[in-house]
């Protein structure tokens, strides 16, 4: 018994940390690309802003995933929350390297409406206001294209959230 007893409360600690590195590793690379922003000069487009905002989504979920310890079935539901935010962030990310890097404007893409229409911009423009072309943003960052890096991390993200979503509990 004490053996089983044992054994589940690792795999608990597991689920924990592997959805724990989930959250910092999106929030991280948030603050990442707010640093390269303001300290380097690395201004965003609008997908670099979708991005922002799919992975502090991921971070989110992630968290309300860790905090619902009472339902598997909510935990896992804001796992797969979390996993589809990460989804539109890679999304985001093919779209910016094969897309909109191409282009000289992202005026009035789908990505520019969408942040213009939430208002996320207004309420907070040094995180989510899009200052930059989309050719222009996509500048590389130790020899990779920043969108390469957020396709990297969208990967990573979803590897973390779907082993923390198959950890036995």
């Amino acid at each position: 018994m004490l053996e089983r007893s044992y054994a589940m409360r690792v795999r608990s600690i597991s689920h924990i940390g592997t959805a724990g590195q989930a959250v910092l590793t999106a929030w991280g690379a948030v603050l990442l690309a707010l640093a390269s922003q303001h300290l380097a000069g690395f201004e965003p487009c609008p997908w670099c802003v979708v991005q922002r905002i799919a992975y502090l989504a991921v971070g989110l979920f992630t968290l309300i995933a860790l905090l619902t310890r009472r339902s598997l079935i909510a935990q896992r539901l804001f796992l797969v929350a979390a996993a589809l935010s990460a989804l539109g962030g890679l999304a985001a990310a093919l779209h910016q390297h094969f897309v909109a890097a191409k282009t000289a404007s992202c005026a009035f893409t789908a990505a520019d409406r969408w942040i213009s229409w939430s208002g996320l911009a207004d309420w907070l423009p040094s995180v989510f206001s899009a200052t930059a072309a989309c050719d222009e943003a996509n500048a590389p960052l130790l020899g990779l294209p920043y969108s390469v890096w957020s396709m990297l991390l969208a990967l990573l993200l979803l590897f973390l959230l779907g082993r923390a979503f198959f950890r036995r509990h």
